[in-house]
């Protein structure tokens, strides 16, 4: 019987024609129809000085940011506290900066209060108590600190690849400004300010400090923040920035950037205050001496919520090229016993970059490629579940050592992991269409 233009059997093998032309056109137009963006899930904490959280963060995130003051007095027991506190926050990649109180951190501050110190203190009863000359950086680096996916970053600008898909591209700083010795990782404004190597490529400035003119009021009215801090966050106009060292001043802004830079940007040339937004601080959400009833009632209903929540969210988005939250995130608070809450941000990221043509790339790009794929060609529910399963084991099996987006090489383990990434598919693919 010859088959008609309608029967079952000419469908069939016209699917079958087709299916090399439609196996090709997949392969190399995928990387064209990726979303261009990842919603992305950001832990924000800073200033917790060796104490535990107070109240339990009730959620998980794709990556976790603690920017500095890991502890009150650099010893390396609470260097321990901070990796166990670290440790218990859900996220898979907890990214971790210096602040000033980590002087053992900074080698040559700490050599030079090791020189002042060793007249009155014994020198055996000094390296008991804060290590010697690196140790405490060491402590970041073990393998118990790297299987919780902690990441001490140095400063500099890193690119990180997240388990969600998407690609973080960090510039990390623990300086701040001070004319006072005997801290870490300082400067001296008088002679000369600080180079901070941010361009346009940054999704996120974490730095320990401020920048002058946003959440860096002082409980004296000062303002502590770094003007060329400022002017590089300006210029590069990144899409967050978050910090601590001002505890007082915790909170989070939506800054709107003016049109133009100016040549040296400051808060009061290039914010457009009339587009920014005060998401929350201090003031928003503690009793003042002049609140009425209503507000006080208010306030309170937040900070139920809040609290039992263990976080303060934020879920305004965030306009590229145009705006930046800044996110000061000091948990210490002022009055005594007093602890501010980390936050919770959700940020569009862009997706790792895939090559097209090359099978090089991490398990994750690979892993990534595969679920993509199957996305983008509308695979059946079950070849999509196999897939993501893969992508999650592929991931398992070759964790990134502090999630480094690093090109590793063409290992054979990459390839295995291609194979599914590409001719299981097609071979899954077949099956469906006969």
């Amino acid at each position: 019987m010859v088959p008609t233009e309608d029967s079952p059997l000419a469908a069939a093998k016209r699917a079958l024609n087709t299916l090399p032309s439609r196996l090709n056109l997949y392969r190399t137009s995928v990387a064209y129809q990726l979303p261009s963006d990842i919603q992305t899930k950001i832990i924000v904490l800073s200033d917790t000085h060796g104490e535990p959280l107070k109240r339990k963060v009730n959620t998980t995130a794709d990556v976790a940011i603690h920017c500095g003051d890991l502890t009150d007095e650099s010893k390396l027991d609470e260097f321990k506290a901070t990796i166990e506190q670290l440790k218990a926050i859900g996220a898979p990649i907890k990214l971790v900066i210096a602040g000033n109180h980590d002087f053992t951190l900074d080698d040559n501050a700490y050599a030079y209060t090791r020189n002042e110190v060793k007249r009155t203190i014994d020198d055996a009863a000094l390296t008991r108590t804060y290590g010697s000359i690196g140790e405490a950086r060491v402590l970041f680096e073990s393998e118990d600190a790297k299987s919780a996916g902690i990441v001490f970053l140095s400063e500099g600008t890193h690119k990180i690849s997240l388990k969600n898909g998407a690609l973080l591209t960090v510039y990390a700083s623990p300086y701040t400004p001070s004319k006072s010795s005997g801290w870490g990782f300082q400067y001296d404004p008088q002679q000369g300010e600080h180079h901070w190597e941010i361009d346009s490529s940054v999704d996120l400035v974490m730095a320990h400090g401020p920048a002058h003119g946003v959440l860096d009021y002082t409980g004296s009215r000062q303002r502590a923040g770094s003007p060329s801090l400022f002017a590089a966050i300006a210029k590069a106009k990144p899409k967050m920035h978050c910090f601590g060292h001002i505890h007082e001043s915790w909170g989070a802004k939506l800054v709107t950037w003016r049109p133009e830079t100016s040549d040296e940007p400051s808060h009061f040339t290039d914010i457009d205050n009339d587009r920014s937004t005060l998401i929350e601080s201090r003031a928003t959400l503690h009793n003042g001496n002049f609140d009425d009833q209503e507000l006080l009632d208010a306030k309170a209903a937040k900070r139920t919520t809040f609290y039992e929540q263990g976080y303060r969210d934020m879920n305004d988005s965030i306009t590229a090229n145009e705006q930046t939250l800044f996110v000061n995130a000091a948990i210490e608070g002022v009055e005594e016993d007093e602890q501010h809450l980390p936050w919770l941000v959700n940020v569009s990221l862009p997706v790792l970059e895939i090559s097209k043509t090359d099978d090089a790339g991490t398990a994750d790009e690979v892993a990534i490629r595969g679920v993509r794929e199957a996305e983008k060609v509308g695979e059946p529910d079950s070849v999509l579940a196999a897939s993501k399963k893969r992508r999650a084991d592929a991931m398992a099996g070759e964790a990134l050592a502090g999630g480094s987006c690093a090109e590793n090489g063409r290992s054979a383990k990459r390839r295995a992991v291609l194979g599914w990434g590409h001719r299981s598919l097609r071979r899954r693919r077949r099956d469906a269409l006969t």
